[in-house]
C-alpha cells in the first residue's frame, strides 16, 4: 500500500499508508506524482473538515493540483505514453451527462473530484486518471508549473467568462493565489492593464510586480476610488470578485462602468447581500464561475508561449516527508505566502 497524505479527520493529517484502487483500466494512464501543490479547499478541510454539503466522513488522501510521469497506460490510450511528462485536470464527469454533453462538464452533478469527499487525492506516490483528462507537458515546462495549471484554468475560466475584449481594464478583488491567477489570464486573455486590489501589501507585492498589474492597498485607499482614478471615473470593464468577502460583493456596482461585466470567483463561506438595483441601474452583466471546464490545454499553451509566467507564486517547495508541516504553514495563511508545493519522493 502506497504511503499518503491522510486527512483522518478535522485537524489531523497523518502520513501512512492506505489501501488506494490503482487498476488501470483501457482508457486510463497509472503516473508517478511529481509535484502537488496546497490548495485553499485542501487546507479547508484539515481545519473545518467540510466545505458546504462536502463532509470528511472517512479518512481521505488530500491534494488536487498535480503534475507527474506516465508509467503506464491502458490498451485504448493512444496520445500518452510511458515517460510523458504530464499534469492532470481532477474533475471526472460523466460523459453521458446532460451537463457534459452541453460542454459544462465543471457543473456536471456526478463529476467526481479528487480530495472532495469521498474521492481521494493525489498526494500518493501513484494515481491512475483518465487519459482523456490527462495533459502532456512541453519539455519546457517544469513539474512546478505543470502542478500551477489548475489554479491557473480557474482564472482562465474567470476570463472567458468576462468575455474581455483587447485594450479592457479589469479590476480583480482579493490577491489570493486565485486572484492573482485571475489577474494574470485577464491580461492575457486581452486586458490592456489590471488593478488588483487587497488589504495584504505583501501579497501585492508579489502581484505587482507583473507588467501590466497595478495594486490598490485597501487600507489606504478604497477600491472605489483607485478605479475612478484609473478610468476617469468610467469605471473598470471587466471586474473579478476572488475574495468571496460580503462587503466586496455588496459594493461591486461601484467598481464597473455601465454595460461592464462582474464575474462572481470567490466564494462566500454563507450568503451575503448584494445591491441588485445597483448593479440594474448601470445594466451590469453578472457571471459566475465554478472550476473550470475546456481550459487545460489553453492554460498550457500560454504558460509553453512564455505569456504566463506562473513561477513566481511559487512560495516555498517542501519534501513530501514535511507534508503535514507545509499543510500547517498553509493553514496559518501568511501574507507572503501564495502557493505552497509538495515534492513526492522519486519511486
Amino acid at each position: 500500500m502506497p504511503t499518503s497524505l491522510v486527512l483522518e479527520r478535522k485537524g489531523d493529517l497523518s502520513l501512512r499508508d492506505i489501501p488506494l484502487d490503482l487498476a488501470v483500466g483501457p482508457d486510463d494512464v497509472r503516473i508517478a506524482v511529481h509535484t502537488v501543490g496546497i490548495c485553499g479547499s485542501d487546507v479547508h478541510y484539515y481545519t473545518h473538515g467540510k466545505i458546504g454539503p462536502f463532509v470528511v466522513t472517512a479518512p481521505m488522501v488530500l491534494g488536487h493540483e498535480a503534475a507527474g510521469t506516465v508509467v503506464e497506460v491502458g490498451a485504448g490510450v493512444r496520445h500518452l505514453k510511458v515517460g510523458d511528462r504530464v499534469c492532470m485536470e481532477p474533475g471526472i464527469p460523466n460523459p453521458a451527462s446532460r451537463a457534459a454533453k452541453m460542454g459544462i462538464y465543471n457543473v456536471d452533478s456526478e463529476v467526481t473530484f479528487w480530495a472532495t469527499p469521498p474521492v481521494h487525492g493525489c498526494l500518493t506516490p501513484h494515481v491512475v486518471h483518465p487519459a482523456a483528462y490527462t495533459y502532456k507537458l512541453p519539455d519546457h515546462v517544469t513539474f512546478a508549473e505543470g502542478a500551477m495549471v489548475e489554479p491557473f484554468a480557474i482564472g482562465m475560466q474567470a476570463a472567458l467568462r468576462a468575455r474581455i475584449q483587447p485594450g479592457d481594464v479589469g479590476m480583480v478583488l482579493g490577491a489570493g493565489p486565485i486572484g492573482m491567477m485571475t489577474a494574470l489570464a485577464a491580461l492575457a486573455g486581452g486586458c490592456a492593464k489590471v488593478l488588483v486590489a487587497d488589504l495584504a501589501q505583501p501579497k501585492l507585492d508579489i502581484i505587482g510586480a507583473y507588467p501590466g498589474i497595478e495594486t490598490v492597498n485597501i487600507r489606504r485607499v478604497p477600491a472605489a476610488e483607485a478605479i475612478a482614478a484609473a478610468t476617469a471615473g468610467w469605471g473598470a470593464d471587466v471586474v473579478f470578485e476572488c475574495s468571496g468577502a460580503a462587503p466586496a460583493v455588496l459594493g461591486l456596482p461601484q467598481l464597473a462602468r455601465p454595460g461592464g461585466a462582474v464575474v462572481l470567483v470567490g466564494m462566500p463561506v454563507d450568503p451575503v447581500l448584494m445591491d441588485i438595483v445597483g448593479l440594474q441601474a448601470r445594466e451590469l452583466r453578472l457571471e459566475t464561475v465554478f472550476r473550470y471546464a475546456n481550459v487545460y490545454d489553453r492554460a498550457i499553451a500560454l504558460i509553453a508561449a512564455g505569456k504566463v509566467d506562473l513561477k513566481p507564486l511559487i512560495s516555498a517547495t517542501v519534501p513530501f516527508a514535511n507534508s503535514i508541516a507545509a499543510f500547517d504553514r498553509a493553514a496559518e495563511g501568511r501574507e507572503s505566502d501564495v502557493k505552497i508545493q509538495i515534492e513526492m519522493p522519486k519511486a
